[in-house]
């Protein structure tokens, strides 16, 4: 479980996130929505230690990590995987040494066993045989598929998808919120996903929340979604401007 209490966040005297409380239950897939620049993004890193808060706690499986020293927060870190928006692959490297990279960080595996691992996740995320392959040699859906399996190398307990439809077709962008069900699905983790992507959110979220102006205006199942009356999430919702 993740536990999220009174979160705020300031960056250059401009508040971001006013006063969020949150609880994500173990197995659940959390969706978060909101316009650009509301603080999603934020949120999300706040929840694996990459953004400090200036008050308010996040508490994961019962311990605190926004008091945390950096060594216990790379212990917890261990728990999560990342899918970052733009898939955040290293150019010099190949498939198969960043998706290895966290394997040789952080464990004693040998090169054979990791080698192993990476054509596993290779295979799960559907692109068996590519280890050789640099990323400029990938289009943009199978780049987010390499991050996806770099994400799940460790077995975490929890994923987190910032953007992932963000660039992609729809056609790409259906197959990779497959892809997140499959995975939560298959490997029972907690997925929280952050996206501006309507279509996206209904499909792959058991639960949508809302941040507008800081604050979350919205908390509830995609068909509570659909029925909302704050006109803030009717106006996102419907894809429009007030009075158009």
């Amino acid at each position: 479980m993740i536990e999220i209490k009174h979160l705020k966040k300031s960056f250059s005297g401009k508040i971001v996130l006013k006063d969020i409380n949150l609880t994500i239950s173990k197995g659940e897939s959390l969706v978060v929505i909101g316009r650009s620049g509301c603080g999603k993004t934020v949120l999300l890193k706040s929840i694996i230690g990459l953004v400090k808060p200036d008050s308010g706690e996040i508490i994961v499986d019962g311990e605190t990590i926004t008091r945390m020293d950096r060594k216990n927060l790379f212990r917890i870190r261990k728990k999560f995987g990342m899918l970052f928006q733009g898939a955040a692959l290293f150019d010099s490297m190949t498939v198969e040494e960043n998706i290895a990279l966290p394997l040789l960080e952080h464990t004693d595996l040998s090169i054979p066993e990791i080698r192993e691992k990476v054509q596993e996740k290779l295979k799960e995320v559907g692109l068996p045989g590519i280890e050789k392959k640099k990323p400029a040699e990938l289009s943009g859906g199978m780049k987010k598929r390499v991050g996806l399996a770099r994400a799940l190398i460790m077995d975490p307990e929890f994923v987190l998808f910032d953007e992932p439809t963000t660039g992609l077709d729809p056609i790409m962008a259906d197959a990779i919120d497959r892809l997140i069900i499959e995975t939560h699905d298959r490997l029972n983790i907690t997925t929280i996903v952050v996206t501006h992507d309507m279509v996206s959110a209904r499909r792959v979220g058991d639960r949508i929340v809302m941040i507008s102006q800081g604050d979350i205006i919205f908390e509830g199942t995609p068909s509570d979604l659909k029925k909302a009356g704050n006109p803030v999430v009717r106006e996102f919702v419907e894809g429009r401007r007030d009075g158009q």
